[in-house]
């Protein structure tokens, strides 16, 4: 393993998230509040570290997987714990477990919040607060590639150990750093778009660009204490829930219909079609559960139900409504969204929407099986045969998330919490969804919880934005041996 290559990568990724971190001093700046000194202080010293291990070492020679590996989840921990450096200068936090647990949730785009009055914040924090999930929404590492085409043939690794669902995702160009332009193109143009119709919608053009980096990262931290029910605004609700539910589709299917110029694309895609439907009947059960004996109007319940729907499908978590206090079926509902995600190749996060799909498939080939124990039955999607690896590489995902997710109940619930809180804390920090049910639930907070449950959640959200196995690798002993 070259140690040097790793240096140099890793200190071209603290250098992309000090020069960040102008973005959010500038509007320090603007409003002259008192966290410009410590987002200076944070940049310079990003920057300066990232610059100093530039120069030190150098890249000769073609990656290893395991470097890879090391350099993909190490990028996004150093990337958490200098990004924290702007809230421990700030001294908002009590402790440093709930700084990093903020960036964490932030760049990982989970969402969960320990803040208890988020409003308080100056204008500069919660820019950088907001920013850090537009990072991580696309990914460090793509904009890495992008930024750096002259990685060379360690990028198409690198793409496929952080893009969600990388490794079912095609490349779009010959060259990996091309197809990393053409994603964050298509992710700028989306941000760029929500931005000025929430902006004409009646939205500060601070509350603006944050609720949209929020929104295409499928993140959802908010600039208010009650996340966008705080405009009480139909039209905007209406407007992020399509961007939530455009930035849950994969990123290479919006190329392909522009290059085609035709929405076919969409119409013969068995994911997109899957995710529609999972949308549409979630709503339907939610709207039959909630609108009955409820007083509010049917336009309004369905708006509702379908803001939470799409939200807690991809991943996005914002809120308009307590859905607490929902009907235990219509909460049950939103529970089983928060295993399944959004697609392959979109910021959302979970299981996703394609595995589900193979799951499916699989299972019907298997009851087949059952009665015409002598065919050869192949499983297909959109009209292309999925090879028997790939069918177990999800296999074992799904039993490592599930598997991930009932230890985590386990470790939460002997802190003393109560199994509902500490399953959908689990499971919410997993999926990066980050509000959940009970005393985590969408008007709550993560801001009680030890210091060692924090970090344990922080774990887990690193461990669903880079898919489990690109972490897990490291932690066997046979990753570190020579040879």
């Amino acid at each position: 393993m070259n140690y040097q290559r790793i240096i140099y990568s890793l200190s071209i990724i603290l250098m992309i998230v000090g020069l960040a971190m102008l973005l959010p001093l500038f509007w320090s700046l603007y409003y002259d509040e008192y966290d410009s000194y410590a987002l200076a202080l944070s940049c310079g010293i990003t920057y300066l570290i990232g610059v100093i291990g530039y120069k030190k070492t150098k890249r000769e020679g073609n990656f290893l997987s395991k470097e890879i590996f090391v350099i993909v989840t190490l990028g996004w921990l150093l990337a958490s714990l200098f990004g924290s450096l702007p809230y421990v200068f700030t001294r908002i936090f009590p402790t440093y477990a709930d700084a990093f647990f903020e960036t964490m949730s932030g760049f990982t785009t989970t969402g969960a919040s320990v803040l208890t009055d988020i409003e308080t914040l100056p204008h500069g924090l919660l820019f950088w607060r907001s920013l850090t999930q537009w990072l991580g929404g696309m990914g460090i590492i793509v904009l890495f590639i992008a930024l750096f085409p002259s990685i060379g043939t360690g990028g198409m690794q690198m793409f496929h150990a952080e893009t969600p669902g990388g490794n079912f995702v095609k490349k779009l160009k010959p060259r990996i750093s091309e197809t990393a332009k053409i994603l964050w193109s298509i992710y700028l143009l989306m941000t760029v778009t929500l931005a000025v119709l929430l902006w004409l919608l009646g939205m500060p053009l601070f509350d603006a660009l944050c609720h949209t980096f929020g929104t295409v990262a499928t993140a959802g931290f908010s600039t208010k204490n009650i996340s966008i029910g705080y405009y009480n605004s139909a039209a905007i609700q209406w407007v992020i829930t399509i961007f939530m539910f455009l930035a849950g589709i994969n990123f290479t299917l919006y190329y392909k219909a522009f290059r085609t110029k035709s929405l076919g694309v969409y119409a013969h895609n068995e994911e997109f079609k899957l995710y529609s439907f999972f949308v549409l009947v979630a709503v339907f059960l939610v709207v039959c559960s909630n609108y009955s004996g409820s007083i509010a109007t049917l336009d309004d319940t369905i708006r509702e139900a379908t803001f939470q729907v799409v939200s807690l499908l991809t991943t996005t978590g914002y809120a308009t409504v307590n859905y607490n206090q929902w009907s235990y079926f219509a909460q049950t509902v939103l529970v089983v969204l928060m295993f399944i995600g959004g697609c392959m190749g979109s910021t959302g996060s979970s299981i996703k929407v394609g595995r589900i799909l193979v799951l499916l498939k699989q299972a019907k080939l298997e009851l087949v099986r059952c009665f015409h124990p002598h065919a050869v039955l192949r499983l297909k999607i959109d009209g292309k045969s999925i090879g028997q690896d790939n069918v177990i590489n999800i296999l074992q995902f799904f039993f490592l998330f599930l598997a991930i997710a009932a230890l985590g109940t386990m470790f939460m619930t002997f802190w003393g919490f109560d199994f509902v809180t500490s399953f959908t804390a689990t499971v919410s920090c997993l999926s990066n969804i980050g509000p959940g049910l009970a005393l985590v639930g969408p008007v709550e907070n993560f801001a009680f919880l030890p210091d060692v449950t924090k970090y344990f959640l922080s774990f887990l959200m690193l461990l669903g934005r880079l898919e489990i196995y690109t972490v897990l690798v490291l932690f066997l002993p046979s990753f570190w041996r020579k040879g």
